[in-house]
Formats: structure tokens, C-alpha cells, sequence
């Protein structure tokens, strides 16, 4: 079957989708609990969208489509109130951070869904192990030339959102080292990485993509677990890299920075993105993974070795303009704050380091997403 065609969308619309851990308050571990927190949040309006995600003891929220930061953060707030409340209700905690710091994968239940079943007898026990928590930003592109432009600009930009939304230095009850551990999971599958470089939707789709499903590896966009991946039937690109901060408001921001960053990059200011751009990517990628701010990254067309943390906040000032036109100058100085005071796995560290304990990591996620610390 061939790729559906390049839905038209409104340039630089954005929308979030957040995948939550559910945890039991008697001992903080995961809880599979998504079937009943899904049956009680069926029975009245959800002011977004909620789905079940591989396995029980995690969901996923989507927001509407948002132009304005402000607005998005409004829907966010709704959607965390009205978890709380669910899972009050059950007696179960709801929070971000990318991965849960203690649990083992063999505890999970894959949740009753036949593509779900499809994964876990395809992939085994990865599909289990992969019981992590990531945010996933849409951004409305146009066309699909404007996707892939923008998917290959951005890949220098990557670091940036890895580093900037880190909150998984746990697994499995010790301290891994790095700031975000998740996407090691991630990359343990076969259709993970980056695409595939082309400029033209129609060489991707008539192309790549034809000669990908003919092969029979893969049957939609959704096998492909790329860092960004076009959304023909959204008409989006979806970043795929960040770990679920442990509050809305990050991820918000989070959101409103690529919005403003798509808007600087469709200007057509920087040097056009290229195939030899990757030759660096996935030390850039690891260097944000495993040292988070503190990274060091190498600029992809000059070789210039740059302090990931000074870079974003050169680049943050360059956005500025970008982003009070789009209505998110708050959110780029959060994202401020957040370069100078540290990431969400530093916080979760310090929080170790002051209760003890890994169950104390959980308690103040979840008091953290509440937005009570």
C-alpha cells in the first residue's frame, strides 16, 4: 500500500503527546492499573485525549492542536488536574520522568491491544523493557517538503531537547550516569535512529518508503522509531527524543521552543541541511544522553566543538523574536532557568541524595506533577 499523501496543515501548529508512569502508593513501584484508570476517565469528558500505551502501568495524553503557548500550557493543566483526580479516585500516582527508577521490565503486563500483541511477539522482551516515558512534539509543517526540510535542520538541534527535557538517570534501582537513559531503550530497536536524507516528499514517499514496505519490514510510518519522523496523515513532523518532564509546564515549553525553532529554520537562515551533517549526529546524540547540559557537541557544518549549554542559550536568544511573534517568550525563559539551574535529572538526583532512597525519587516525581515542589 502506498504512503498516504502529505495531509495540508497550518505551518507551526503544534500539538504534545506524554506518556505517564502510574504507580501504586503502597510501595511506589509501577501499577498496572491503565485499564481502570481508562474505564473510570471514560466515564466523562477528557479535556484532550487519552490512550492506553504497550503496557498496563503506563498512558498516554495528547493535547489539541495549539498555536500559542499559553494555550497549550491551559490544556495541560486541565488534563494533569483531571489525572490527579482519576487516579486519587484508585489510589494511584500519576507522574512524568522517563524512566520509573526501580522497576523490573519482567513485572510488566502488555496491554490488551492487538498492535501492542503484534510488538511484543515481534520484538520479545524489549517491548516490555520498553515501559519508558517520552514526550513527542508535533509541528505543523504545511507539506511535505517543508517536513523533511525542517525533519534534517533540525537534527543539529537535537541535543538541545534531549539535554533540555533529561529526567531518566535511574534503571533498575542505581544510577546509570546518565541524564537520560531512555532512549538507550529506544535505540535497541531496528527501525530506530534517523531517516533516511531526501529533501523531496516524493522521492521519500515513492522511493524510501516504497522500497522499504515492498521488502515487507515495514507496513506504516508508525514502524519507524526515528528521532524525527514525518506524519503524512497529520501533516506534521514528530520530535521523539525527549524524556516526559516531571512537570506540564516544561513540556510546554519544550513544545513552544521547536515551534519557534521550525519558524527560524522555514526562514531559510542557516546553511541547508546535508547529508554530511550526520556524520556527527550520534556522538552529538550521545553526549546530550549521557552528560545532559554538561555535554559538549560538535557544530555539524563547521567541526567547531561547542558547550551544549552554551549553545542553547545562544540559540534561545536568537529565538527570541521568533517566539514573541508565536506568543512563547514565557516559555523560552523557562527553558532559561532551566539551563542555569539544571535539568529534571539533577533534581531527581538531588532528591536521592536528600531521601535515601529510590522510592523517595518516585514520591517527589509524583508531587512534582501535581505541581506541589
Amino acid at each position: 500500500m502506498a504512503l498516504e499523501p502529505f495531509k495540508e496543515s497550518t505551518p507551526l501548529t503544534m500539538g504534545v503527546e506524554l506518556e505517564l508512569q502510574l504507580v501504586s502508593f503502597s510501595d511506589y513501584d509501577l501499577t498496572a492499573s491503565s485499564p481502570d484508570l481508562l474505564h473510570l476517565l471514560a466515564q466523562k469528558p477528557f479535556p484532550g485525549h487519552v490512550t492506553p500505551e504497550i503496557t498496563e502501568s503506563m498512558i498516554e495524553i495528547n493535547s489539541d492542536v495549539h498555536t500559542r503557548h499559553s494555550e497549550l500550557l491551559a490544556q495541560l493543566h486541565e488534563v494533569r488536574d483531571t489525572l490527579v483526580q482519576a487516579g486519587e479516585k484508585l489510589n494511584i500516582g500519576i507522574c512524568g520522568g522517563g524512566t520509573h527508577p526501580f522497576q523490573k521490565w519482567v513485572d510488566r503486563r502488555i496491554f490488551e491491544k492487538p498492535r501492542f500483541k503484534e510488538v511484543s511477539s515481534l520484538y520479545g522482551y524489549l517491548a516490555k523493557q520498553f515501559t519508558v516515558f517520552g514526550q513527542h512534539v508535533h509541528i505543523g509543517t504545511g507539506n511535505g517538503d517543508n517536513a523533511l526540510f525542517l525533519l534534517h535542520s533540525l537534527s543539529r538541534y537535537l541535543p538541545h531537547f534531549i539535554a533540555l527535557s533529561a529526567s531518566s538517570p535511574f534503571v533498575q534501582g542505581g544510577d546509570t550516569l546518565f541524564n537520560s537513559a531512555r532512549l538507550n531503550s529506544v535505540f535497541a530497536f531496528p527501525m530506530s535512529g534517523r531517516a533516511p536524507f531526501t529533501l523531496s516528499w516524493d522521492e521519500f514517499a515513492n522511493g524510501y518508503f516504497a522500497k522499504m514496505e515492498h521488502t515487507g519490514v515495514i507496513k506504516s510510518m508508525k514502524d519507524f522509531y526515528w528521532d524525527l519522523r514525518p506524519k503524512p496523515e497529520y501533516g506534521t513532523i514528530e520530535l521523539r527524543v525527549c524524556d516526559t518532564p516531571l512537570t506540564v509546564e516544561r513540556a510546554a515549553a519544550l513544545a513552544s521552543y521547536l515551534q519557534a525553532l521550525c519558524a527560524y529554520l522555514l526562514d531559510r537562515k542557516e546553511e541547508a541541511p546535508a547529508e554530511d551533517d550526520y556524520l556527527v549526529y550520534n556522538y552529538n546524540r550521545f553526549q546530550a544522553c549521557r552528560f545532559g547540559l554538561d555535554g559538549t557537541v560538535v557544530h555539524p557544518k563547521t567541526y567547531e566543538s561547542l558547550s551544549l549549554r552554551e549553545d542553547i542559550l545562544t540559540t534561545l536568544r536568537r529565538m527570541d523574536p521568533y517566539a514573541e511573534k508565536l506568543g512563547g517568550s514565557a516559555a523560552l525563559n523557562h527553558l532559561m532557568q532551566v539551563t542555569h539551574m539544571g535539568s529534571d535529572a539533577q533534581y531527581l538526583r538531588d532528591q536521592f541524595a536528600a531521601s535515601g532512597s529510590v522510592e523517595g525519587i518516585v514520591d517527589a516525581a509524583v508531587q512534582r506533577f501535581r505541581g506541589r515542589r
